[in-house]
């Protein structure tokens, strides 16, 4: 940037007048230039030096307080990210084939059972057979006496199915209470009430017909039950009271395939 000047004109001593005839000559003229200053800016105060000493004066502790600079925030730790979502399994669909090394094809247990777990022959199967009685064992929890009890294949199934079609609009996809706590059999031999349950040892071998006829199937464990639903394509999980309800259906349909479709 160009500097402003100062001009001054600064005129000489006075002197006596001469007389002249001539024009008087000029006067002299002086120019003076000046450089200008910038303008003065007050001087800075320095900083008040630091005094470690531990035992100085507290408003010394004050100035130094004000003058050093501001402690460092020690950095926030990141949060660590919410692990990925796993993979949706897709579910299993229920298997009727058996485990790895047992044979699908085992020896009927009974006359009115099939080769195959958890199946019974049709109606007209065991008419046409002269299977006309389906008998079981039972075993009394009193007196402890094992013997067997025999019903009638058509009037039985007749009674239980009638029942189930009546019925089925009330069950709601649930057993009722008489097949979750079925009434047992009275005992021959100590004629004691509501005391005598049929004999089961391996899943395999249990009578489903004899336990239909009797509506004793509720006399199993889930775990048998499951086995039941598992080997006849069935939905085996659940409360006690769905599962025995689909057993009962499909021991209907086994049966007699005709009238029952599930």
């Amino acid at each position: 940037m160009i500097e402003p000047l100062d001009f001054s004109i600064q005129l000489p001593p006075s002197q006596p007048p001469v007389t002249t005839t001539d024009q008087d000559p000029p006067l002299p003229m002086f120019l003076f230039v000046h450089p200008s200053q910038p303008p003065q800016q007050p001087p800075q105060q320095p900083f008040p030096p630091v005094n470690t000493n531990q035992d100085s004066d507290p408003k010394t502790k004050l100035t130094m307080s004000l003058y050093s600079t501001p402690p460092q925030q020690p950095p926030q730790p990141q949060l660590p990210l919410p692990p990925p979502h796993a993979p949706r399994r897709n579910r299993r669909k229920p298997s009727h084939a058996p485990r790895e090394g047992k044979s699908p094809i085992i020896p009927p247990p009974f006359p009115w059972a099939t080769d195959h777990r958890a199946q019974v022959h049709n109606l007209n199967y065991l008419t046409e057979n002269l299977i006309t009685t389906i008998s079981g064992d039972v075993e009394c929890k009193r007196c402890e006496k094992r013997y067997q009890i025999e019903y009638n294949l058509e009037q039985k199934y007749q009674q239980v199915s009638s029942y189930v079609a009546m019925h089925m609009h009330e069950f709601h996809d649930r057993a009722p209470k008489k097949w979750m706590s079925p009434t047992l059999p009275t005992c021959k031999f100590c004629h004691q009430e509501n005391c005598v349950k049929p004999v089961m040892k391996k899943k395999k071998s249990i009578n489903w017909l004899f336990l239909f006829l009797g509506e004793l199937v509720g006399c199993c464990t889930l775990a048998q039950l499951k086995y039941f639903c598992k080997h006849t394509g069935n939905h085996r999980t659940g409360a006690k009271d769905r599962v025995l309800f689909l057993t009962y259906l499909e021991l209907c349909k086994q049966v007699s395939p005709d009238r029952w479709t599930l």
